[in-house]
Parts: structure tokens; sequence; C-alpha cells
């Protein structure tokens, strides 16, 4: 199956947990964001997971399950299933426990969905954190988990998350920059176009809260902060296209004046 998710540039988060309308799914989707992630940590079973999944039926895009428990995994209805495990916590539930029980007691998984996900979660005081027992860690450590994920554990996709709040984009650069081959993704605190804009060069951007915290015009903007990172790339290309085909030009030019001197 391709690694489709390699290209994506936007991803919208919806939360089993919090209310959501159809109305405010179709919005989402008109805005073109690349796919739409089923998340979240608090209350999470497989009846909430089954209504939103239920929702997006009607919706052709990529659907992602990142399920917080055993409980919440449903394969039916989704393209993916991330599976989180936490790079910075010493409870080894969420490292790699819920991974075995969930391979215990379901014997018919759809591996051909399943990618690991190495989460890496930044904002202690989160829901994320507190339930995963996450610590902190200095920026050299963060750069070496992330470094560890894709180097030893083969993990194709590293997630920064800072829930709840706007990270640090050069812990994010430096990430990316540490990184390559695995697929660095970033959540928390993405409300504006601008914040959009700035974390969308180092990463696949996540933004969800704002949804249910700004409203959907908040959430728009986040789409046009992507979508204006994605026009400086082009308009960069473009002027340096522009550039060599100026110097390309200038060097016929001058040839075909030196030609026209030696029939001369």
């Amino acid at each position: 199956m391709s690694e489709e998710w390699r290209k994506w540039k936007h991803i919208t988060k919806i939360d089993p947990d919090k209310k959501i309308t159809p109305e405010i799914i179709k919005t989402i989707i008109e805005t073109e964001t690349d796919a739409i992630m089923i998340s979240g940590t608090q209350n999470i079973n497989k009846r909430n997971v089954t209504k939103i999944i239920e929702m997006l039926k009607p919706y052709d895009i990529p659907k992602v399950l990142e399920p917080a428990n055993v409980e919440g995994v449903v394969e039916k209805g989704v393209d993916w299933i991330f599976v989180p495990t936490v790079f910075n916590t010493n409870n080894a539930t969420y490292i790699n426990g819920l991974h075995k029980m969930w391979a215990k007691y379901n014997k018919n998984i759809n591996w051909d969905i399943v990618v690991p996900e190495a989460y890496i979660i930044l904002n202690p005081n989160c829901a994320a954190a507190k339930y995963t027992d996450a610590k902190p860690l200095p920026k050299e450590d963060i750069i070496a988990a992330a470094i560890t994920a894709e180097k030893f554990f083969k993990i194709p996709i590293i997630y920064i998350e800072y829930s709840g709040m706007y990270g640090d984009p050069e812990i994010v650069k430096a990430v990316k920059e540490a990184l390559t081959s695995s697929h660095l993704i970033y959540g928390g605190g993405i409300n504006t176009k601008e914040k959009a804009e700035e974390m969308s060069k180092y990463a696949t951007i996540v933004v969800g809260n704002t949804i249910y915290e700004g409203g959907i015009a908040t959430f728009i903007n986040t789409m046009r902060g992507t979508l204006l990172k994605e026009l400086a790339i082009i308009n960069r290309k473009l002027s340096k296209l522009k550039e060599m085909s100026e110097k390309n030009g200038k060097k016929e030019r001058l040839r075909d004046k030196l030609k026209f001197k030696i029939k001369r």
C-alpha cells in the first residue's frame, strides 16, 4: 500500500469525545484538508469512534484512526491506523503494552493499514501527557528520541505533540533536519494562519482543538496558512527558474553575437 500520507500538508483531527455536527464536517471537507484523523485521549471507545466514521462515510477523503486504547480501535471505514508509541515515557503500557494487548485479543488485524508512530509529547499539562506519563525533554533529548525512532526502530512517522499549546518551531526544525527517512508530523496550538504557515515549513501539521475552541473560521485560517507556505515555495521556485532562464538567454544571445562576428 502506498505511503500517501507522506504527501499530506494539513490533517484535521476530530475528537470522538467532543461534539461536532454534520454541517461542520461538511465545511471541513470543503476546505480540502488532506486527511481526517480520528483521535482523542479521553472517553475513547468503539461507539463514539464509529459515530465519527459514519459521519465521514459520504466523503472521499483519507481517514486515519489514531487509537488511544484497545477499546477504541475500529478498522472498518478507515484507510489507515496510526498507532502511537510514546518515546518520552517510562510507562511500558504506552511503549508496547497496549500494542501487545491489541495483538493478543485481535487475531484478524489488517496490518496493511497499520503504521507505527513515534510520539513525543512535549506539553506536560495536556491530557495525553498525563494519560501516558510523558515527561518533558530538553532539545538534545528530543532530537535523540526522533533519531532513535527512525534509525533503530525504523518507525516511519515521528509525531511532535504539543496538544493544547503552540510549540517551539526551532525544536520542530531541528527534528526535521535530523531525520532522513521518517515523516514528521506536528500538532499543537495551531489556530492562526501565521502559526500554520510557520510549522508547515518543517512538518505536516495537525489541526483540531481550534475547531472546538475558536470555531470554523479559525480552522479555515489554518488552511490558508498551509497554502501560503506552499505558495511561498512555488514563488521561490518560479523566481529561480526565471533567473536561470534569463542567464541562459544572455548566454545564447552572446553565442549568437560571437557566431555572427566569426561569419563576418
